[in-house]
């Protein structure tokens, strides 16, 4: 979605208009339910969900799209991302006090292997290496790390649809005047790049985000971020069965490998075992 957006647009400026058209989706959902309408407002809550959404939307979003623009291709860019959530385990140790267990390290060091493998295979048709490019995902990786962190620690008393709408009207907010300033903010509406919006502000934005956010007020930081392990392989399955890429040996592997960790490091197996000794 991400190289379709860049075709028409420039990061910060079509970026600012999907969180502001996924913030007045909210907002109109909003106004429907009555709940939502008599429910008392905390602003401090409000505010915190603005911070983590400003990390978790504008800074990791802002640095991935900036990245494919800047010609970071789907590996590099997927791999140094994929760090995810090795720093997240690491960093949720000393903030949020989650413990490191050896099932832990074991999952995550097979997810990354199989990140790894994922994209290798994309990296070797990247082409040239840009290191504004490479900052830019090093940036959005460090954004979705401490925004999920921040999110965990600040954001878990705050109804969920009243966060994602400060999430979007604050990272809107911060990367309209990143737009105006730096970019031309001219984006040229094609069919194709409507459709984009639509995908990213229903299925991602509304949807896979509620999702994500839901998952860190229910579990660990450290055991969701594990789930970003699958995003590679899942986007290479999809684009042998969408656009017929090679579903190579490596990819296959790869994919193997990181839903063994991810399964792990969500206790999966551990479940399994205590439901068959029962």
């Amino acid at each position: 979605m991400a190289r379709f957006g860049m075709e028409t647009a420039e990061p910060a400026s079509f970026l600012s208009i999907r969180f502001a058209f996924a913030a007045f989706v909210l907002l109109v959902v909003a106004l429907v339910f009555p709940k939502l309408q008599t429910m008392k407002l905390d602003w401090k809550q409000i505010g915190h969900a603005g911070i983590a959404g400003v990390l978790l939307q504008a800074v990791y979003l802002g640095g991935v799209f900036a990245g494919v623009n800047q010609g970071i291709g789907a590996g590099l860019s997927s791999l140094i991302v994929g760090v995810q959530p090795v720093l997240t385990v690491l960093l949720a140790t000393f903030w949020l006090s989650e413990k490191i267990t050896w099932s832990t390290i074991v999952g995550i060091a097979l997810g990354f292997a199989g990140v790894a493998l994922v994209t290798a295979e994309w990296s070797q048709s990247d082409g040239d290496i840009s290191l504004p490019g490479i900052g830019f995902c090093i940036v959005a990786l460090f954004g979705i790390t401490l925004g999920t962190l921040y999110q965990k620690k600040y954001c878990q008393k705050l109804d969920l649809h009243v966060n994602m709408i400060a999430q979007y009207v604050a990272s809107a907010l911060f990367l309209l005047p990143v737009a105006l300033i730096w970019e031309s903010y001219d984006i040229h509406w094609t069919p194709s790049l409507s459709l984009v919006l639509v995908w990213l502000v229903f299925v991602l934005s509304i949807g896979a985000v509620f999702l994500l956010i839901w998952l860190i007020r229910v579990g660990e930081a450290g055991r969701v971020s594990a789930l970003f392990f699958l995003v590679p392989p899942v986007v290479a399955i999809e684009a042998w069965f969408l656009f017929d890429e090679p579903l190579t040996v490596k990819v296959i592997a790869g994919t193997v490998l990181s839903i063994v960790g991810v399964s792990i490091v969500s206790g999966v197996f551990e479940r399994f075992k205590f439901q068959k000794t029962q």
